[in-house]
């Protein structure tokens, strides 16, 4: 069992810490909004990557690999989504405001897990690999171990945007931050379109 949580400890932190587009948003709503804005956020997408992980187990993720034109539809639509993200933090107010409204929201975070493909990659792979049915510890362990160790990863990108705030404040380096995130997300939501199309 010792073995079994240290590997997925590993296996959710290079998941959780690398770049992706919910790392992007982190990082950019901590350097526009604060860090508090940043955590509804955070906590959507901890919620939506447990109820994933649920669904996966139950089989679903199974029955994608059978039908690949439902996973086809969620992946353009994910990416659709993501890239509307990155429209709007490309050109976002170009003035750092904690108290806006127009942060990422708690339904946000959750409904982006869904339509993110590196969220499903990371489910299918984790249950696959670490053996994970509905029944049985595995499950629990697997879903705390992973979701404390993404949430505090995602903080941690929040907080890398926030650290960034005093730089972000002197001249235009906010506007030309945001064009960079914005961008970021464009391009990750185009290629992940045309990844799946060459599937």
């Amino acid at each position: 069992m010792t073995a079994f949580v240290i590997t997925i400890i590993f296996y959710a932190f290079g998941m959780s810490i690398t770049l992706g587009p919910t790392n992007i948003i982190m990082m950019s709503t901590g350097a526009n909004h604060g860090f508090k804005n940043t955590i509804p956020f955070a906590t959507g997408a901890a919620f939506g990557f447990t109820i994933l992980v649920v669904i996966v187990a139950l089989g679903f993720g199974e029955l994608l690999t059978k039908h690949i034109v439902i996973m086809q539809t969620m992946t353009y639509i994910g990416s659709i989504m993501i890239c509307f993200m990155g429209f709007k933090i490309a050109f976002s107010n170009s003035h750092i405001n904690e108290k806006r409204t127009s942060q990422p929201s708690f339904f946000y975070g959750a409904v982006l897990q869904f339509l993110n493909p590196k969220s499903w990659i990371a489910c299918m792979a984790g249950v696959s690999a670490f053996q994970i049915s509905i029944r049985g510890e595995r499950l629990v362990i697997y879903l705390l171990i992973y979701v404390a160790i993404g949430y505090l990863c995602m903080l941690a990108w929040g907080f890398a945007g926030v650290k960034i705030n005093q730089f972000l404040k002197v001249g235009q380096n906010l506007r030309i931050f945001n064009y960079i995130m914005g961008a970021s997300l464009i391009v990750i939501g185009v290629y992940l379109a045309i990844m799946d199309q060459a599937i």
